[in-house]
């Protein structure tokens, strides 16, 4: 799988889990179904969105974007919708464009600790699968510690 189409899919299904979220909103405030609908899509909404996250630093880093565009890239999973327009306008300027940086080349970021480390984990897929999953969980494991937004109702 490309950065293109790993950050591309996860951008996607952050802006479906907003759905997801407001449609659970919908239920909870509008149809009064209870909070659970809100629970679960929350929830699953969260995950995604830690996932988003760890993903446009990830592909931030392999494409070598500057820090400022890995911050924006996650600031816009904040706004409902918005990591798709974003999306798109990284992959019409070509900063999706291009595979997983594996080898060093003569570029001077690519040999600091960030750089050695990207490829060493880029040749190891078991070992960065396993590191990006064990960090989403234990990132929500956190924030669900610290209680919903807005506090518990």
């Amino acid at each position: 799988m490309s950065p293109r189409l790993f950050y591309r899919t996860i951008a996607i299904a952050e802006a479906v889990t907003w759905t997801l979220l407001i449609g659970g909103m919908l239920l909870k405030y509008v149809a009064d179904a209870g909070g659970t609908p809100v629970r679960i899509a929350g929830s699953l909404h969260g995950f995604v969105f830690i996932s988003y996250a760890l993903t446009a630093v990830l592909v931030g880093l392999n494409q070598r974007w500057p820090v400022r565009l890995m911050v924006l890239a996650v600031a816009t999973a904040i706004v409902p919708y918005a990591t798709v327009p974003f999306d798109i306008r990284l992959d019409r300027s070509g900063r999706l464009v291009g595979d997983w940086r594996r080898v060093a080349t003569d570029d001077p970021r690519d040999h600091t600790w960030v750089g050695t480390l990207l490829r060493w984990m880029l040749n190891r897929p078991v070992i960065l699968i396993s590191s990006f999953a064990v960090a989403a969980v234990a990132i929500m494991t956190v924030m669900l510690s610290l209680g919903p937004p807005g506090g518990r109702s």
